[in-house]
């Protein structure tokens, strides 16, 4: 941010799934990690909130290019993050910001439940990826909809009620722009499914005193 420019309002907490730069993971242990990304750290400022592969982190410490994040138990236990590495690559998300467009869909950073991907297959324009769906999602994950793997807005192409698994179609530019050009069958990934379905789901609930 230039001298003089109005700090833009984030809204804190609050994602599209449009993943904005990759980072590269410098550090990590227990309870800590530590993100390289020049870009996205001329952006950042100690105490705000930052989706690393979709995950809601608070930055703690930021030194040169790198921005550092706590990681309690909680996080670790219901997200991919307890598995990274030096070297590792991850998505990175700005907060959206009251002027910004809504390209993706809303995405909290809360992941719903890890799951791994089950199969690839490539198309002519791209590749089609499926994943396992924890069965306790499968109400809120519909052909056509949305939902964020590691942070990035997708669209689902498939659900298959039978094998507990779904689709999306990744196109080259997603691919390039994201972790997932290094999916592959058995990947560990983070998913988060569309608050919107949740809270239709609440409403058709209270509506008929279910």
């Amino acid at each position: 941010m230039r001298a003089g420019e109005p700090r833009p309002y984030n809204l804190r907490g609050m994602f599209t799934g449009i993943v904005s730069h990759v980072g590269r993971v410098v550090e990590w242990r227990p309870g800590h990690v530590a993100i390289e990304q020049q870009e996205v750290v001329l952006r950042l400022e100690r105490g705000g909130s930052i989706a690393v592969n979709g995950v809601c982190l608070t930055v703690t410490r930021i030194e040169a290019a790198t921005f550092f994040a706590d990681l309690v138990p909680e996080t670790l236990r219901r997200t991919n993050l307890g598995e990274l590495r030096p070297g590792d690559e991850v998505n990175l998300e700005l907060p959206l910001r009251l002027e910004q467009g809504l390209d993706g869909h809303l995405v909290q950073g809360h992941v719903d439940a890890t799951a791994r991907v089950s199969g690839i297959h490539d198309v002519e324009l791209g590749k089609e990826v499926s994943f396992e769906l924890p069965t306790h999602l499968l109400p809120y994950v519909t052909e056509k909809g949305s939902i964020a793997v590691d942070g990035t807005s997708l669209t689902v192409a498939e659900v298959d009620q039978r094998t507990a698994t779904f689709t999306v179609a990744m196109i080259p530019h997603t691919l390039e722009r994201t972790v997932a050009r290094h999916y592959a069958p058995g990947r560990l990934v983070n998913l988060e499914v569309d608050v919107v379905a949740r809270y239709v789901e609440r409403l058709m609930k209270n509506g008929t005193g279910a």
